[in-house]
């Protein structure tokens, strides 16, 4: 079972608008470039003129030729590419020489960790793809989809492709951000380390199902209906004191409509209450209260706090094909080290990325008042974001590490890293590393009967 997931309902206020459109569907000759010189979500094909970023092959689908890997019962990811070494390692002391192709919070951690921090760089690899479904549904979202109710929802869209694969806007990119091609069911236990600044670790442990009826297969290509996105379940088994607090919840597709709905369980009094709110900069439990909600994913939820800018495309060093730090022979011990995770783990690739900056409207509370998320332009996944506090200083940087599932013939996120630049600490994230089992996906074992208020209280108790 799997952490509080980028589908995890946030704020209960929801404004009941009418639905006022207020982004256009593109030209057919622009949907025309998909699948051509751009990929069916929207990324350029080529590589870049240095050549640094290769072009797009897509040339696999699922599992790769000559890899044994048995889908959906959890087995630890293999790697496509077991030979690949670096070809060079970004230091403190050559950092100088990248800093075009870094973000503040990477240059940040360079500064704060000068002797131990670096970061691996290997050649590019664009070898995976989406299916002929999920490129058919991008198509028709290209040529229909619509932002409406001031940017809190999508009309006019199907189910399998993220809603805009040509952008216009910030709010545009964030809604492709909210609604890739991810998991239909999802399962996993998982844990996390709180390291403070001397290198002591406090361990948390969830238990998390989720269900995506956003994301079933069976319905890709149809249009999006009704108003619930997902469903999520997560009992907290560490720290001893968090020991059996637990909560189901579901996200809407539109957030401007209907109810969020989310109920909490207490082992001490082992009732069930319906929270009044929950999302936004709330903690997640198992975390010692230093990772909230809606970084989960880097951000997920609601739009409604912040102002979605599209700053436009950069190449950047982010983390892409992790299958190595996911390997099932990891330790933790030897990972998670004082200041940051263990670099030799790391794999960065230079690549291109959609830059959003979301600002803190006036008249709303949130610990950052700007955040800078880097999307992936492969898989519209956020991998970057840089949070800033109320004086707008820059805090905390954080990575989100993805790879291809071969489950589910798209991209899941595994071990995210969230670093605090003052205090020195910092939150290893969604670790399975020593599990017996991976986090089991596309498996179809779940139903919306199983999170229920009723359901969490028969877990619970």
């Amino acid at each position: 079972m799997k952490r509080v997931m980028w589908w995890v309902p946030l704020a209960a206020t929801a404004l009941l608008m009418t639905s006022v459109h207020i982004s256009a569907k593109v030209s057919p000759e622009e949907a025309d470039r998909l699948g051509k010189d751009l990929t069916c979500v929207g990324a350029e094909k080529a590589g870049n003129k240095d050549g640094t970023i290769p072009p797009f092959s897509g040339k696999w689908l699922g599992t790769p030729p000559g890899l044994s890997y048995k889908p959906n019962v959890g087995e630890h990811i293999v790697d496509p590419y077991p030979d690949d070494k670096p070809i060079f390692t970004i230091t403190a002391q050559n950092m100088a020489q990248y800093a075009d192709h870094l973000t503040d919070g990477q240059k940040a951690m360079f500064a704060k960790y000068p002797k131990t921090y670096r970061m691996p760089v290997y050649q590019g690899r664009r070898d995976f793809r989406y299916s002929d479904a999920v490129c058919a549904a991008a198509k028709k979202n290209a040529l229909t989809g619509q932002l409406v109710n001031n940017g809190m929802g999508v009309a006019d869209w199907v189910y399998g492709a993220v809603p805009f694969p040509i952008p216009k806007n910030g709010s545009e990119a964030l809604m492709n951000e909210t609604f890739p091609t991810r998991a239909w069911t999802e399962s996993n236990l998982h844990d996390i380390a709180v390291v403070n600044p001397s290198g002591g670790i406090t361990w948390g442990r969830q238990n998390n199902i989720n269900l995506a009826p956003i994301n079933n297969p069976a319905l890709f290509g149809q249009p999006v209906e009704g108003n619930v996105q997902a469903y999520s379940m997560a009992l907290t088994l560490l720290p001893t004191r968090e020991y059996g607090n637990g909560s189901v919840s579901q996200e809407p597709i539109d957030f401007s409509k209907g109810k969020r709905l989310a109920w909490s369980y207490d082992p001490g009094t082992r009732r069930v209450r319906q929270l009044p709110e929950f999302g936004f900069d709330q903690p997640i439990g198992g975390t010692s209260g230093l990772l909230m909600i809606d970084e989960d994913r880097l951000y997920n939820g609601s739009p409604e706090r912040f102002d979605f800018k599209l700053i436009g495309k950069r190449e950047i060093f982010i983390p892409a094909n992790t299958y190595k730090l996911h390997a099932g022979d990891v330790k933790y011990a030897d990972l998670i080290k004082p200041g940051h995770a263990n670099p030799d783990y790391m794999r960065y690739e230079l690549r291109r990325v959609w830059v959003v900056e979301a600002d803190l409207k006036p008249g709303y509370r949130h610990i950052y008042k700007k955040r800078m998320l880097y999307l992936d332009e492969d898989t519209w996944h956020a991998v970057i974001a840089d949070n800033y506090d109320a004086r707008g200083e820059l805090w905390k940087h954080a990575e989100q590490d993805y790879y291809y599932a071969y489950d589910m013939d798209a991209w899941e996120a595994g071990n995210a890293f969230y670093y605090d630049l003052n205090s020195g600490g910092y939150v290893a994230y969604n670790l399975f590393q020593e599990a017996k089992k991976g986090p089991v996906l596309n498996k179809g074992d779940l139903r919306t009967a199983d999170f229920t208020p009723e359901a969490l209280r028969s877990v619970g108790n």
